[in-house]
């Protein structure tokens, strides 16, 4: 079996996986191993460089450019091991990683319970499910507030946890997924702009920028093109990702949220507090109408079609690719 056509495969059934039945939740996620790996090389390289400025970013550069490296070549190990022993033994290891890569589905989960907990037990039920899917605090959000937060979460993620790592799948199987989780978790634990992590998550900050810098881009078309077929306005969709996809500290954040906010035809963004200090932001979109808990739905509608879409054509993409080469194991 051509290699090529195994990650084609693979792709497909993670993803499937992944949506229809979700990681089993007592089952160790790798994921988890990387949050650790990160956790214990912060600690050792805070030892090794000086408490200064340059001694702290220093020591971020480093761990930036070394662990998803690390992860990259163990992956990549296991996963030559398995096509060396069979070709079927590297299918079920790279559809196992890749399963663990996407949140596609576990992104709708969450959105959706959070819209559940507002039906069922208001906005205070409301609040304690966003905090699980959000950095910000959510003790004195809206309903509204919480709403806007879950619709801005899944369409930033929708690039982070599915298109960015669906391509480094392409280019490099499921090892390159890792790769690129390595970096996003890297971001995610150390890429703050906080007394801690200023110096010290600059360099994991700016490598996830560039990673993200096509996913995001490729996401938002995406999007666009869909969104008319989710019964969204696909006009107005690219009219604000056209003068709102700059509109965030990040370069990558609005381009996805920027086409949900005018695909919706509501305003996201603005002010909002991180650990107990508000933080000035511009808004994307318009104020056509408020948010409600209907554009929950709406929001993991289009972020499923494009998964799925960027799924199926990924797979097509590498099994061309696979045409000519020769069978493997």
């Amino acid at each position: 079996m051509n290699i090529l056509y195994c990650r084609a495969i693979a792709l497909l059934l993670g993803l499937l996986a992944e949506q229809k039945i979700g990681w089993p939740r007592k089952l160790w996620h790798p994921i988890m191993g990387i949050g650790a790996m990160i956790a214990a090389a912060e600690k050792g390289l805070r030892r090794l460089f000086p408490e200064t400025k340059a001694g702290e970013r220093a020591a971020g550069i480093l761990m930036a450019a070394m662990l998803p490296l690390v992860t990259l070549a163990a992956t990549g190990g296991l996963v030559y091991l398995a096509y060396r022993l069979h070709w079927a033994a590297g299918l079920v290891l790279e559809t196992a990683l890749c399963w663990s890569i996407f949140a596609s589905g576990s992104l709708r989960d969450a959105a959706m319970e959070v819209d559940q907990a507002l039906e069922q037990g208001g906005v205070e039920a409301g609040r304690a499910a966003v905090a699980m899917i959000v950095g910000r605090d959510t003790d004195s959000l809206t309903e509204e507030g919480v709403v806007k937060a879950t619709v801005e979460t899944v369409a930033e993620n929708l690039s982070d946890g599915v298109v960015a790592p669906m391509l480094f799948v392409l280019l490099l199987g499921a090892p390159g997924g890792y790769f690129y989780k390595t970096v996003n978790t890297m971001d995610s634990m150390v890429g703050y702009k906080n007394d801690r992590y200023r110096d010290y998550g600059t360099g994991a900050a700016r490598l996830d920028d560039a990673c993200n810098f096509l996913p995001s881009r490729l996401s938002a078309l995406w999007m666009i093109l869909l969104s008319g077929f989710c019964g969204l306005d696909r006009r107005n969709a690219w009219r604000i990702f056209r003068r709102d996809r700059y509109h965030h500290a990040s370069p990558n954040s609005a381009q996805t949220e920027s086409v949900m906010a005018g695909a919706l035809g509501v305003q996201l963004a603005g002010d909002a507090y991180y650990f107990g200090t508000l933080y000035k932001k511009k808004t994307i979109g318009d104020p056509g109408r408020p948010i409600a808990r209907a554009d929950i739905g709406k929001t993991c509608r289009l972020m499923l079609a494009v998964s799925n879409a960027a799924g199926v054509l990924s797979a097509i993409l590498c099994a061309t690719a696979g045409f000519g080469m020769g069978g493997f194991g």
